[in-house]
């Protein structure tokens, strides 16, 4: 028997956890619960406790004391963390005082027991219960990273027919109804490359199965599969590749790049998926960043592919997508110097676009004013340098970005309305979906649901969206410090704020604050 401990200051979590636990493992656990830090140090000090769920953000001692205090206590317990993504420096912060691992709140039933069946082997080993099969285990896990590269190389030099292919996923155990791939690349030297793979596997694998080889100095290519109860993916799938990317980012570092193919679901596009998701890798910014197979120029050239950009810049607008928008813009510029256009035609070109994004988004909503318009082209006649062109072009764009982005709320179901409300008044607070459910009076699943249906996007990167929006203009604003900004935006953590600044608008809060400043003093 394992005695399990779930420890977070809302019931409901606990509730949630323990029937999970305890429908997937009858029989096989004595299950305790906490309302508290000090509760749960209590709890360990007095029963002999092999697996604990703790929460971060609790009142009086926070978890990160609680863990502190266990490991003190019983070294040998597995603490699982429970932690908000914008709280992710927190969850790091406990894996290095002894945590064994960290999952996400609203927390997901498969994720949940895998954990609890890692931890349960984990306990075993500590204990020392295993012998036979934890030795042939050792055995597969020396096997399988070399079948799993077998397979990567294959995909990539198309060494394999689709007997083949399907071969490997049966060998590994995968279903694959619809994939995609994925491939990465690593800042830094590629002696690292193991350590990173096995972190990007890592993250991956909490939302999908994946199979991950390196196959280039520092490059790692991904194949990841989908079932169709992979919903995730059916609505917004660059908005869900974004995240994953942003919490590579995190764990790995700020230059990281990385490109997407398409969505298949046939298993002889393996190949061709993988090539699309190398070519988009190829063409992302050496500084960093995402790009998807989908948003890469077909084979036109000329006016023809001005064209095709300045669409898709107005496309990505329209649906408020800014780091999109910004993105695009980069390649406009490039297009525009490469193919030799005289600086005033670059600079009409510049302004017939911002006119249009002007017009959406007074379409998106009549209350649109935005000051750095009403000059747009006196300003453009004083810069001549391309880098304050860019500058200048993406920071318009994405100020309608955001402004369509943010529109959208006039149209939003009521209590949707009314989420938004609370979101904004306690923007410089630590709160999770949680307490916003509970503040509209409905159940965390129902308002997540909710939340992507109306929006499109989840409560978490809607949240992390607004946040980092009003930070972007307080840099315009005020005099504050990226520090006090980080603080009055909910992030205790200025260089989190930062990392994740850069990595939604491609620019970090100090350089965009001097562009800013530079472009008003001209």
């Amino acid at each position: 028997m394992y005695n399990i401990l779930t420890c977070d200051d809302e019931q409901i979590m606990i509730d949630s956890l323990q029937f999970i636990i305890k429908k997937n493992f009858e029989g096989q656990v004595n299950l305790f619960s906490a309302l508290s830090g000090s509760d749960a140090v209590s709890i360990v000090s007095r029963e002999k406790i092999d697996i604990i769920f703790m929460d971060i953000n609790m009142p009086g001692m926070s978890g990160l004391d609680a863990i502190s205090c266990i490991k003190s206590l019983k070294p040998s317990a597995v603490i699982i963390v429970l932690s908000a993504f914008d709280k992710f420096q927190y969850a790091q912060e406990a894996m290095n005082i002894g945590a064994y691992k960290y999952i996400t709140k609203p927390v997901n039933r498969n994720i949940v027991i895998q954990t609890v069946r890692n931890a349960m082997n984990l306990v075993d080993e500590r204990n020392g219960t295993t012998s036979g099969n934890l030795e042939l285990q050792k055995k597969l896990d020396i096997v399988y990273p070399m079948i799993e590269s077998d397979f990567i190389y294959s995909c990539i030099f198309s060494k394999a027919k689709n007997e083949d292919f399907k071969s490997y996923l049966d060998y590994f155990n995968m279903k694959v109804d619809e994939f995609f791939f994925a491939c990465i690349e690593i800042p830094g030297s590629e002696k690292n490359i193991y350590e990173a793979c096995a972190k990007i596997r890592k993250i991956i694998s909490q939302k999908f199965k994946c199979l991950a080889g390196s196959f280039m100095t520092n490059r790692v290519a991904v194949f990841v599969s989908m079932e169709k109860s992979a919903e995730i993916f059916e609505d917004d799938f660059h908005s869900a590749a974004r995240e994953i990317f942003t919490l590579l980012s995190v764990e790995i570092g700020q230059k990281l790049r990385a490109g997407i193919s398409n969505i298949s679901g046939k298993l002889e596009e393996v190949s061709d998926r993988c090539k699309d998701a190398i070519q988009a890798l190829n063409r992302t910014s050496p500084d960093g960043g995402l790009l998807f197979s989908d948003e890469l120029l077909n084979s036109s050239s000329g006016d023809e592919k001005i064209q095709e950009l300045c669409e898709r810049i107005l496309n990505r607008l329209k649906l408020g997508d800014a780091a999109g928008v910004q993105f695009l813009a980069e390649h406009y510029i490039g297009e525009l110097y490469e193919q030799n256009f005289p600086l005033d035609k670059i600079k009409g070109n510049i302004f017939e676009i911002l006119i249009e994004a002007k017009n959406s988004a007074k379409s998106a909503s009549s209350s649109w004013k935005n000051a750095a318009f009403e000059n747009i082209f006196s300003d453009l006649s004083k810069i001549d340098s391309k880098t304050e062109l860019l500058n200048f072009f993406k920071n318009r764009l994405s100020e309608c970005a955001a402004f369509i982005c943010s529109s959208k709320d006039e149209k939003e179901n009521p209590l949707v309305k009314k989420v938004f409300g609370y979101i904004q008044e306690h923007i410089a607070e630590n709160f999770s979906l949680d307490d916003a459910a509970s503040f509209a009076g409905v159940s965390s699943f129902y308002l997540s649901k909710l939340f992507k249906e109306e929006t499109g996007e989840t409560f978490i990167n809607y949240v992390t969206d607004r946040r980092l929006e009003k930070g972007r203009l307080m840099l315009c604003e005020t005099e504050l410090s990226i520090k006090e900004i980080s603080a009055e935006i909910g992030y205790n953590d200025q260089n989190y704020f930062s990392r994740i600044f850069k990595n939604k608008f491609g620019i970090s809060p100090t350089d965009f604050r001097n562009t800013n400043r530079n472009s008003e003093s001209l």
